[in-house]
């Protein structure tokens, strides 16, 4: 039986009794849980892949921003408990490494940590220090975003897409340039980071820093690309993630 609130903050792109292990995705600044909804064609049939939905969007939209990124991955920490039965791997880009992080320690705080973290394009807490601020006027914000990601030029220049998408974008940076980061106690799980190649916001060598934050084992994964690569090399990704994750259930199984 799945609890309201987990069916308020949880999507479910595939999901059945036999999804032992559940990859659970977390958006990027502004963007939607739906950005996922391609990632099963390229994961086994036996991973459950689901997507965070973010409040003031998608159909959340008339529920208020989160008040700071803390207080947004206590919320999703809680809306995960009856999920922690299963194995779960958090994937989490950009804003979402961060966000998808903060969970982590949430869920081990609590005694069920879980079986793996992914982030991907952003720094580590403890690495944030000098990072340049997201924050603007909302025509800054606009070509911010176009500047990463073209394809958004279209929405912004509709008046009507303008208004239902930029107040999510501008919610989001105030989070990001709000979350001042810091030391976090490790985790006991291991960490893979995935990074592109010529992303302006974060370099291999920084996305190498994640290691600081586990116990357990770290790797990174360098593809071609800047900031979005995760699109253009979506399915070199996915390749690599059926790897990490055929890892872990047997990591899993060796254990039980």
């Amino acid at each position: 039986m799945r609890s309201p609130l987990e069916e308020q903050w949880v999507r479910r792109f595939r999901d059945d009794d036999g999804c032992a292990t559940k990859l659970v995705c977390f958006p990027h600044a502004g963007g939607w849980a739906s950005a996922y909804r391609t990632w099963p064609v390229g994961l086994p049939s036996d991973i459950g892949v689901l997507a965070v939905r973010y409040p003031g969007r998608e159909d959340r939209f008339g529920d208020p921003f989160a008040s700071g990124l803390e207080a947004l991955a206590d919320d999703i920490a809680d809306a995960l408990g009856e999920l922690t039965r299963y194995r779960l791997v958090l994937f989490g880009h950009s804003m979402g490494a961060s966000v998808a992080h903060e969970v982590a320690l949430r869920l081990q705080e609590r005694g069920r940590p879980p079986a793996a973290l992914c982030v991907s394009g952003r720094r580590p807490p403890h690495a944030l220090d000098g990072q340049r601020r997201f924050s603007g006027t909302d025509e800054e914000i606009i070509a911010d975003v176009v500047g990463f990601d073209e394809s958004r030029a279209e929405v912004f220049a509709d008046p009507g897409l303008r208004e239902f998408v930029l107040p999510a974008v501008r919610a989001d940076y105030r989070l990001v340039d709000d979350y001042t980061g810091g030391h976090r106690p490790p985790l006991n799980c291991p960490v893979y980071g995935y990074s592109g190649d010529n992303d302006p916001e974060v370099t291999p060598e920084q996305m190498r820093d994640w290691a600081d934050m586990t116990h357990d084992t770290f790797r990174l994964r360098v593809l071609s690309g800047g900031h979005f690569y995760l699109r253009t090399e979506e399915a070199t990704l996915l390749a690599d993630m059926r790897d990490v994750l055929g890892h872990i259930k047997y990591r899993a199984e060796a254990a039980s």
